[in-house]
C-alpha cells in the first residue's frame, strides 16, 4: 500500500447558515489519479479549494504530506499544483514568457527557472510552441500550458478542475494521456461531474453529494457497487416470447434486435441465472450468448445520491 500524501479529517465548511460540506474524511495515495466526483453544487469545489489552501475551513483538518494546511499554509501550498476550471493564462504572452512568470510566482530560484520551464514543456508536449503566443494556440494546447504551470515547481500533488471541459474528442484523449503520464510521478486529483471522464482516467473515487461523502473506493468497486438484475441472452430458436416469460424468476422480458432478449430477474441470486440458462439449453432454444448487464455509472451515481437524500 502506498503512503498517503493527503489526509482529510472531519472537514466541514459553512457559508452563512448552510453547510456546504459536513464531516468529510478520506486519504489520497502518493501516486495515481483520484476522481473527486460530484454534481454541480455537491460540495466538491469547496472541498478542493480548502485542500488547495484557497479557502479556510470551518471545522476539520487537511494535511498535505504531513503539513497542516491551516497552520502552515505556505509550506503546504508549495507541495500542490493547481489548474482551475478556467486556466489562469495570459494570452498575450508566449508560452516561455508565461511559464517563466509562473516559475517566479512559485519562488523557484533564478538559476533553476530555465530548467524547470524546459522540463514542464517537455512533459506537457509543448516545447515546439515555446515562442508561440498563447492566444494563438488551440484549446487543447492552452490546456497543456495550464497543466505545465501546475507542475512547474515539481509538486507532489496536482489538482485539476474539469481539465477536459470544452475540448474536442481528440483533445480530450490527449489530455487524458497527459494526466496519466503525470500521475506516474505524483498524486493527481481530478475534480469533475462527468462520469465517463472518471471512468476513463481514475484509479480511485471519492464522491460527494449534498456536502457529504457518499462513496470512497476504487473504480472497480464503484462500477460494481450496484448489482444488476438484468440478463442479456441471445436465443436463435425461441418458439415464442411467452415461453421465456413463463420461466420462474423472470419478471419482465424485452425483445431486442438480433435474437437478443433482456430479462428482468426478480432476484440477485446467481443460481437463478444458472437455472434460466440451463432451462434454455435443455429446451433447445439455441443459446448463443449470455451476459449479465452492467449498471451504468449514471445509475450508480443516482442511487448513491438518493441514499443520502
Amino acid at each position: 500500500m502506498s503512503e498517503s500524501i493527503i489526509k482529510v479529517q472531519g472537514l466541514s465548511h459553512r457559508y452563512s447558515k448552510s453547510w456546504a460540506i459536513k464531516d468529510i474524511n478520506f486519504e489520497i495515495k502518493t501516486h495515481g489519479i483520484l476522481g473527486l466526483l460530484g454534481s454541480n453544487g455537491a460540495g466538491k469545489s469547496t472541498t478542493m479549494n480548502i485542500m488547495c489552501g484557497v479557502l479556510n475551513q470551518t471545522e476539520g483538518k487537511v494535511f498535505i504530506d504531513g503539513v497542516d494546511m491551516q497552520t502552515n499554509r505556505q509550506e503546504a501550498k508549495k507541495l500542490i499544483g493547481f489548474l482551475p476550471q478556467n486556466a489562469p493564462l495570459y494570452h498575450d504572452l508566449t508560452v516561455d514568457e508565461y511559464l517563466i512568470y509562473t516559475a517566479n510566482l512559485r519562488l523557484i530560484s533564478h538559476e533553476k527557472i530555465a530548467e524547470a520551464v524546459e522540463v514542464a514543456k517537455h512533459k506537457c508536449g509543448i516545447s515546439h510552441f515555446s515562442k508561440r503566443l498563447i492566444k494563438n494556440l488551440s484549446g487543447g494546447y492552452r490546456q497543456r500550458v495550464g497543466i505545465a504551470q501546475a507542475i512547474i515547481h515539481n509538486p507532489k500533488i496536482v489538482v485539476l478542475d474539469e481539465p477536459t471541459n470544452g475540448l474536442d474528442p481528440n483533445q480530450i484523449l490527449e489530455v487524458r494521456k497527459l494526466m496519466k503520464s503525470i500521475a506516474q510521478e505524483r498524486a493527481v486529483i481530478l475534480s469533475t461531474h462527468i462520469l465517463p471522464e472518471v471512468q476513463a482516467t481514475c484509479d480511485e473515487i471519492r464522491m460527494i453529494d449534498h456536502g457529504r461523502m457518499v462513496f470512497s473506493g476504487t473504480m472497480a468497486s464503484f462500477n460494481n457497487y450496484i448489482q444488476s438484475n438484468t440478463l442479456l441472452i441471445q436465443l436463435t430458436k425461441l418458439p415464442n416470447i411467452e415461453a421465456l416469460s413463463n420461466l420462474e424468476g423472470i419478471s419482465k422480458v424485452e425483445t431486442l434486435p438480433h435474437h437478443f432478449y433482456r430479462l428482468d430477474i426478480d432476484t440477485k441470486d446467481a443460481d437463478r441465472i444458472e437455472q434460466i440458462v440451463a432451462t434454455s439449453v435443455s429446451k433447445g432454444w439455441g443459446v448463443q450468448e449470455v451476459v449479465k448487464e452492467k449498471v451504468s455509472l449514471e445509475e450508480i451515481f443516482a442511487q448513491l445520491s438518493v441514499k443520502q437524500s
